[in-house]
């Protein structure tokens, strides 16, 4: 297991690429953000819009999918007052017995700051189903989910004749992760590791029917090659489109964090009360992620704040021991009793999928067998 020489990313996420040197996509493109032309990339911005905004026949130019989190806050305020753009934003929301009060609030706060949402609520029944199988299956709940989430932007842009897409920060760019690109097409999106070309095959042979099924499916390469539709990752065009920018616009704007005890750190396995707003099972899933492939939430944080200058290596390295991969117990519990699994059972599914190669075993505790320095 090597990390990065400038951040702390590690090479056993999926798909990631370090070059000769040891340092990461993300971190090499941080440094080429001086060199580059942005006013040239906003006017490629600029034309997109227009080109956007040339094909209206709804009466939206484009679609922004939001969480009414700091960044879809960004986007969809930047697209409406930079761009001229008249956006439609839609959220493929977690079933109410799953969501957090803060995320619907954070959805009307974007409604209050003049925008049209539509919102998707997936039967919880058949989600809760979902969930259930991508644990026991993969260790990872939120590889159905996640299909649910991204297919809804482009399912709706065909459906509606809207001829534009915005994502925010490209996650190759970002986190180094596949499914991203170069540059700021988005139409790559399908390839994201959880996404799986959007292949229902797997869940059909779970069990799950077609018509269960029918907002998870990702629309296929040929349906969007047909609507002429462009999807886009807005972060590729701004020099300042990132988490320290977006948390203090969209705090200004109305933006509510998290508070009380699960804004606790040691709780949450991350360092920001601005992230991951929506549902608490992500703590959970970011544990997973942590087992699996040795890393989580802080240790992206962190690596994103060295990119910008805000933070030293000594200063994230000491956040990562400290933080990562950690979740409290309140929220597994709540996890197993949601999906009707006992903890043991939850334990037993953790360790057949704790990776050998990066765990070993001191007395009672896992460590890292090579963990960052």
């Amino acid at each position: 297991m090597r990390y990065c020489k400038k951040c702390l990313e590690p090479d056993t996420r999926p798909d990631c690429v370090f070059d000769d040197g040891g340092v990461c996509l993300p971190c090499r493109y941080a440094e080429l953000k001086e060199t580059i032309d942005w006013d040239a990339r906003w006017r490629q911005l600029e034309e997109l819009a227009a080109w956007g905004r040339e094909r209206n026949v709804s009466g939206y130019d484009c679609i922004v999918p939001v969480s009414g989190g700091k960044d879809s806050t960004c986007q969809a305020m930047l697209i409406r007052d930079k761009l001229g753009l008249k956006p439609l934003l839609i959220s493929s929301s977690f079933p109410p017995d799953q969501i957090t009060k803060r995320a619907p609030d954070n959805l009307e706060n974007l409604v209050s700051l003049g925008f049209d949402c539509q919102i998707s609520y997936p039967a919880t029944g058949v989600w809760r189903r979902l969930l259930r199988h991508a644990f026991l299956e993969h260790a990872s709940i939120y590889r159905p989910s996640e299909l649910a989430l991204l297919a809804i932007a482009p399912m709706m842009a065909i459906y509606y004749r809207i001829p534009l897409v915005f994502y925010g920060e490209n996650p190759a760019l970002q986190w180094g992760s596949a499914g991203g690109s170069t540059d700021g097409d988005a139409n790559t999106t399908r390839d994201l590791n959880t996404i799986s070309g959007g292949d229902m095959t797997p869940y059909l042979k779970a069990g799950f029917t077609e018509e269960e099924m029918y907002f998870y499916r990702y629309p296929t390469n040929e349906a969007i090659e047909r609507a002429e539709l462009k999807m886009i990752y807005i972060g590729y065009y701004l020099p300042d489109f990132n988490d320290i920018v977006n948390t203090e616009f969209a705090v200004e704007h109305g933006l509510i964090g998290r508070s009380g005890e699960d804004a606790v750190f040691e709780d949450i396995g991350q360092i920001s009360v601005y992230d991951s707003l929506e549902c608490d099972f992500l703590q959970m899933n970011q544990f997973l992620k942590y087992v699996k492939f040795g890393f989580g939430k802080t240790s992206e944080q962190c690596s994103g704040l060295i990119r910008l200058g805000a933070m030293s290596r000594e200063e994230a390295l000491e956040k990562t021991l400290k933080y990562d991969g950690r979740c409290a117990p309140r929220y597994i519990r709540r996890f197993c009793k949601h999906i009707g699994i006992t903890e043991d059972a939850f334990w037993e599914v953790v360790e057949n999928n704790r990776n050998q190669d990066i765990w070993e075993r001191d007395g009672n505790e896992w460590r890292l067998r090579y963990p960052p320095s």
